[in-house]
């Protein structure tokens, strides 16, 4: 007999030490500090010598922030979240993705958000929301807007295309598509991660972010991208999101031996499926 909710854990009690192994990416990763060097040293340069504004301000939090890279001419724009389990990170560590987006005309804003605990993610999702309020009006020009996100990003990714109707003020027929890479979309076993000290989910409160059985409300094509090394786990969250929005999910791509980390390169490379279907939303699928 087919299983009636394919891809959802099974009932009952999960372990807390598979769910840490699962889930903890820094320590299935233990060479990710130069990673995050990398990250910052190349994102700084990109800050240096690639033309745009720095820290325009969304709200009135210190985090209410995002930096703008303009592209020279064209109507595209791609809008960027960090990761860092909603806890941690910062858009400094991720300017290095512009240059190769704006070599092909596409402008790119990197947003930062207020982190876990001093805020809750119900609250990270309000200024997401907030941010592309306020960029959609900034740069007005931008008539294909494809907005992505990497791993607590990615989550946003969902959550900004399941957003109640009326919160997104700008016309989301602009929305030319959405990118979640490596997305957390079904947090039931999120309580049982060490880092939810500071996200402090209890099972209420993470079945309430739930994406998975959400109807989108913004009906841009999604990509939907996960690192073929990563956690059964990862794998399994990317599949059930491009399972249950089907048919808007236009590719899940598992791309091989990449992990929860550098899967960010094949963002930027030409020739990489995730950069050549992502460019392929600003012009239609």
């Amino acid at each position: 007999m087919a299983d009636p909710q394919p891809l959802l854990l099974p009932a009952g009690p999960l372990d807390r030490d598979w769910v840490e192994r699962e889930y903890n990416n820094r320590e299935r990763v233990p060479d990710h500090p130069p990673i995050f060097t990398r990250w910052e040293r190349d994102s700084a340069f990109v800050r240096e010598t690639l033309a745009g504004t720095i820290d325009i301000a969304y709200g009135p939090h210190a985090r209410h922030r995002y930096d703008l890279f303009p592209a020279a001419v064209g109507d595209k724009l791609l809008v960027f979240f960090h990761g860092g389990y909603w806890r941690a990170l910062d858009k400094r560590f991720f300017s290095w993705l512009a240059p190769s987006w704006v070599a092909a005309g596409v402008s790119v804003a990197v947003a930062n958000y207020r982190l876990c605990p001093e805020v809750r993610v119900t609250d990270i999702v309000d200024d997401a929301i907030a941010a592309m309020n306020a960029i959609a009006a900034r740069v007005s020009s931008a008539k294909r807007i494809v907005i992505s996100g990497h791993s607590a990003g990615g989550q946003l990714v969902g959550a900004l295309f399941a957003s109640p109707q009326g919160r997104l003020t700008f016309d989301t027929g602009r929305i030319a598509g959405g990118v979640p890479v490596s997305g957390v979309f079904d947090f039931r076993p999120i309580p049982l991660f060490s880092s939810n000290a500071d996200l402090k989910l209890d099972a209420d409160s993470a079945r309430a972010l739930d994406l998975y059985d959400r109807q989108p409300t913004v009906a841009a094509p999604l990509v939907v991208a996960v690192g073929g090394a990563e956690s059964g786990e990862f794998l399994r969250q990317s599949r059930l999101i491009a399972d249950r929005w089907k048919p808007q999910v236009k590719s899940l791509l598992e791309l091989p031996a990449l992990d929860h980390f550098t899967v960010m390169d094949a963002m930027v490379e030409r020739g990489q499926p995730l950069y050549e279907d992502s460019l392929a939303l600003f012009s239609n699928w």
